[in-house]
């Protein structure tokens, strides 16, 4: 029989991870010990993982490695596929290491993987702290 998809919330991850709800975290826990046993299958997108960094990082404060730990926990599990995991690690590692937003550095990743070697924004500080990353600001327009 083949074993159930399911999908993992933000939430279910936040429980297990941080143990603030004891008895939601046991059901979590619960279910990721089903999938290691291949009893379901659990996947989860990458804008879960982008929003446990923000949630780990804005409301709990952890620090950066602490929070990389935690993503690496996840990426790790047996029984859970993580839309994009390759470019979420490589962007997690760059988080802690370059000390950067983990949106700045998940795009960084993405346009690595892409050979885009240009970026343009109005807020040039993370971006430049990727090497062979060329960072622009478009020209504003004088009036």
């Amino acid at each position: 029989m083949k074993a159930e998809t399911v999908f993992l919330d933000t939430n279910i991850f936040l429980r297990y991870l941080t143990n603030d709800l004891p008895q939601q975290a046991d059901a979590a826990e619960a279910l990721l010990l089903k999938a290691e046993k291949g009893a379901l299958k659990l996947i989860t997108s990458a804008l879960v993982v982008a929003e446990i960094v923000w949630t780990l990082t804005s409301y709990y404060r952890l620090s950066k490695e602490d929070i990389r730990q935690k993503i690496l926990a996840i990426l790790n599990t047996p029984g859970l596929e993580v839309e994009s995991s390759r470019l979420i690690l490589q962007a997690i590692n760059w988080y802690a290491e370059k000390n950067v937003d983990f949106l700045d550095a998940y795009n960084a990743s993405w346009l690595a993987g892409k050979g885009v070697e240009t970026v343009y924004t109005f807020d040039q500080k993370h971006f430049l702290r990727f090497e062979g990353l060329k960072v622009k600001a478009p020209p504003l327009a004088t009036h």
